[in-house]
């Protein structure tokens, strides 16, 4: 059995790691941490796992993480950072479900997050966790980024375009939605019941955090820089991105045969039949990313519609994928579950 650690598992993707974690039948969970609930049982604080996780949450200073053979951070931004080392020198494998190693520039990362990184010298070692792009170097991966769900979504729906060479980069739109439990589990005033319900609106305008990420990502598949407009809303649904992304095209061809042959042997790709409009509550639960292709008018524009789950493809599933990979489990071990409906 696989020996696996969680820090920071108080969280909606620490939950959600449980509830994914408890299915998958080549791991054992060894620990749990948290510091203002060491002592607590899991299920008390999450009576949707009881019966399936009868741990305690313990302080981190008294988890034995080197004894794990792999440690998932579902922690806030600069936790990872500050441990990882200790863990990777000790023969951990770490997946961080935070942004800590995504943005390959040092300092264009301490300047969108706000605090100096801990561990430099570790980034240029951490794979980008997206298997659709990575899979081969997530084999072999000491340390995993493991992606935002608002990256996630959209570099999943332009990545056909920008690999084939049919679309304008300088000119890419982005016009992504969430639902509010991507904001995280602790209090604000944004998103209260009262604030978020019946409302809709755009925020990050001027630039949002995953932008450079987004970037980053996309101009790696082009090869060359690239342009993004990228405008996230808020609205009032508790799981879910909806990303609408924008491309002009620069030759012409068959998006709806490009997208299936891509994607035909993605487990968690769902490529929708032409003229489809994929919902964020068909993949509600799950790992899958749903979207469709459509040319409006049979125009010079390229629209896709990417949906996920923010807290599954976007977060925990996502992270368990990296996880099979590394250890040689089949892809979708632990991670197949049919979405929710309603």
């Amino acid at each position: 059995m696989l020996k696996v650690g969680i820090v920071g598992g108080t969280g909606y993707t620490g939950v959600e790691l449980l509830r994914i974690l408890t299915r998958h039948p080549e791991v054992e969970i060894r620990t749990i941490t948290s510091r203002k609930e060491a002592g607590l049982a899991v299920e008390e604080l999450f009576p949707s796992l009881r019966g399936h996780v009868s741990l305690r949450f313990c302080d981190p200073a008294e988890a034995r993480l080197d004894d794990c053979a792999v440690v998932f951070f579902a922690t806030p931004n600069g936790i990872a950072m500050q441990q990882a080392r200790t863990l990777i020198d000790a023969g951990v494998r770490v997946i961080d479900l935070a942004a800590d190693f995504r943005i390959r520039d040092v300092a264009a990362w301490e300047k969108w997050y706000g605090m100096s990184h801990a561990c430099p010298e570790l980034v240029e070692q951490a794979v980008y966790g997206l298997p659709e792009v990575n899979r081969d170097a997530i084999r072999e991966a000491r340390l995993i980024a493991n992606p935002g769900c608002y990256p996630t979504a959209v570099q999943l729906g332009f990545l056909p375009l920008i690999e084939a060479g049919i679309v304008d980069l300088e000119h890419l739109i982005a016009d992504t939605k969430s639902g509010v439990s991507g904001a995280g589990r602790h209090a604000a005033v944004h998103t209260l019941f009262s604030e978020a319900s019946d409302n809709f609106k755009a925020y990050g305008v001027p630039g949002h955090r995953h932008l450079p990420e987004i970037v980053q990502g996309l101009s790696r598949i082009a090869g060359k820089s690239i342009g993004l407009t990228f405008v996230p809303h808020l609205t009032p649904m508790i799981r879910g991105i909806h990303a609408t992304l924008y491309a002009r095209l620069t030759r012409d061809v068959d998006l709806q045969d490009l997208y299936e042959t891509r994607y035909a042997d993605e487990p968690f790709v769902d490529v929708l039949p032409a003229g489809g409009h994929p919902e964020t509550r068909s993949v509600r639960g799950s790992n899958i990313c749903r979207m469709a292709v459509h040319r409006p008018q049979d125009g010079s524009t390229a629209v896709v519609l990417s949906v996920t789950d923010n807290l599954v493809k976007g977060a925990a599933g996502q992270a368990v994928h990296n996880m099979n990979l590394m250890f040689g489990f089949p892809e979708t071990l632990a991670i197949d579950q049919v979405p929710l409906l309603p």
